[in-house]
This record gives C-alpha cells, sequence and structure tokens, in this order.
C-alpha cells in the first residue's frame, strides 16, 4: 500500500489536483463574531471577501480540532499503514503541534509521520504535490521524508500587500513594520524565511510592487513549480501569469486564489508568487 499525504487548507491546493493525487486536506477554521465556517468547505474565497468588507466584526482563525485529526487519520487507516503530514510552518501557527498531538487519539495501528513544511500557501502546497506524486509512483516514507526535508529549502514565495494592518492586527508581523507601511502608503513585499513572515521590500506603487515578484521569479535558473496566488485581484494575477509565462511555460503555472484562513490575515489585495527551483 502506498503512502498516504496529509495537508491543511494553507496550502491552496487546487481541487482538481487534490483529487487526482488522493491528497487528504485538513481545514482551518475562520470566525466571523459567532460564526465558525471550515476553510474552502463552508466559506468560498469569494463569500469570504465580501463578508470582510461587508461585516464589522474582524475574522480570526483557529487551528483544526485534535478529533478533527484523528478522524483524518482513521480512515486513511483503513488504506494505508502509513500516512505523512505536510503542515503549515509551525510558528504561524499550532496546527503542526495539534497535527502530532492527534497520533495519540488514534486506535488503528498505523505509522503517522508530521512534517514542518516551515512554509505556507503554494509554497508548502509544491512540498505536498511533489511527496504526494512520489507516494503514488511507490516511493518509502523514509524517502518520502528525505525528499521533502531536501525541497523544504527550495520553495520561496513573494507576496505583495496593499497593506499590512491585517498582518499587524492579526500578530503576524511587527506593529512598527505596518504603521511605517500605513503612514507611507507604500505597497510592502514579504516572504517567509526560517517560519516567519518577514519584509523584504518596500515599493511606492502597485505597478512597481509586481515588477518585484517578476524579478523574483526572473533570478531563478531552474524552476520547477511555479504558482501565482491572489486575494480579490484577479486582473493582477492574471496579468503578472501573462508575463510569467515568458520565463515557464504559462500552463503549468498554477493560478489559484489565497484561502479564507490567509485572507483573514492579508485582508483583500494580496497579489502572491510561489516557487520551487534553484537560483
Amino acid at each position: 500500500m502506498s503512502v498516504k499525504v496529509v495537508t491543511d487548507s494553507v496550502a491552496d491546493l487546487p481541487p482538481e489536483v487534490v483529487q487526482e493525487l488522493g491528497i487528504t486536506v485538513i481545514p482551518l477554521n475562520v470566525r466571523f463574531g459567532q460564526k465558525v465556517y471550515r476553510d474552502g468547505i463552508d466559506l468560498t474565497a469569494e463569500q469570504f471577501y465580501r463578508e470582510l468588507t461587508s461585516s464589522k466584526v474582524f475574522p480570526v482563525t483557529s487551528v483544526p480540532s485534535p478529533a478533527t485529526f484523528a478522524t483524518a487519520y482513521e480512515k486513511l487507516a483503513g488504506e494505508t499503514d502509513e500516512i505523512l503530514v505536510i503542515m503549515l510552518s509551525s510558528t504561524l501557527s499550532a496546527t503542526y503541534e495539534v497535527a502530532v498531538q492527534s497520533i495519540g487519539l488514534m486506535k488503528h495501528k498505523c505509522r503517522v509521520e508530521v512534517i514542518d513544511s516551515r512554509s505556507a500557501v503554494m509554497a508548502q502546497g509544491f512540498l505536498v504535490i511533489h511527496a504526494a506524486r512520489a507516494a503514488a509512483a511507490g516511493a518509502t516514507m523514509e524517502e518520502l521524508i528525505e525528499m521533502v526535508r531536501r525541497d523544504i529549502p527550495r520553495v520561496d514565495l513573494r507576496a505583495a500587500f496593499d497593506t499590512l494592518e491585517y498582518l499587524r492586527r492579526g500578530g503576524r508581523i511587527g506593529a512598527a513594520q505596518a504603521l511605517l507601511g500605513a503612514a507611507l502608503k507604500i505597497n510592502p513585499i514579504i516572504t517567509m524565511k526560517n517560519g516567519l513572515v518577514e519584509p523584504v521590500a518596500r515599493t511606492r506603487s502597485r505597478k512597481k510592487a509586481i515588477e518585484q515578484l517578476y524579478k523574483f521569479i526572473a533570478s531563478y535558473k531552474k524552476i520547477e513549480e511555479l504558482a501565482v496566488e491572489e486575494a480579490a485581484c484577479p486582473e493582477d494575477a492574471d496579468s503578472l501569469t501573462d508575463r510569467l509565462g515568458g520565463l515557464f511555460p504559462k500552463e503549468r503555472i498554477y493560478r489559484t486564489k489565497t484561502t479564507p484562513v490567509i485572507g483573514a490575515h492579508t485582508g483583500p489585495g494580496l497579489l502572491l508568487v510561489a516557487v520551487m527551483g534553484d537560483k
């Protein structure tokens, strides 16, 4: 029996990829006041941004319950003896810790290994996709773990924001950076280093911010996977995707929307590129 692969909804995997590769996706939760939604199941990206702009309540996110993980593990235990779990960066969320703790709730014997991706969005998603493909081809658990750990330093991302205010509210970036960005009306660009969100540039216009995203991808000498993601700014994403088609086959570029859980921390206007490759 092949190893089964599990991840969380922050990986932003396209539904067709999830179905094709048999990946199990555990949804995080988004809460508006007393309303709790399972990420990507009870609340689509379009519905989320409509509520975000109309609601007076600021959304908060929460990790899946241990029971949610245990139920998923138990179901897969009926199909395999080994499960590989690739989670959102543990420095951003407690999802990794819950995924590990939930193993002890299982009633059926099954090996479960949990890896901290140190990343998020499709940078995390690429690790999951490659692992699922290798698992389907017959790779052992040890081979998969070695492959994922080898690829973690090879995934990266850049994201352009209209504002850092949402990250500040969620505690994902220092208040000083957010206030500085608001005062200067800049378009900040962030990345992830060692699992943490960090600013890398400040641009004076949306156009220049998008140019920074393009130059980041152009700096790669070898690109294996590429994605363009957006939060309520499809025109910018489409334009960037068309341009990146000159660097990488356009038909192979994943064009996705960021999950509501990400949107709760970034707000609308987020545009990002995720890549797996070598500089």
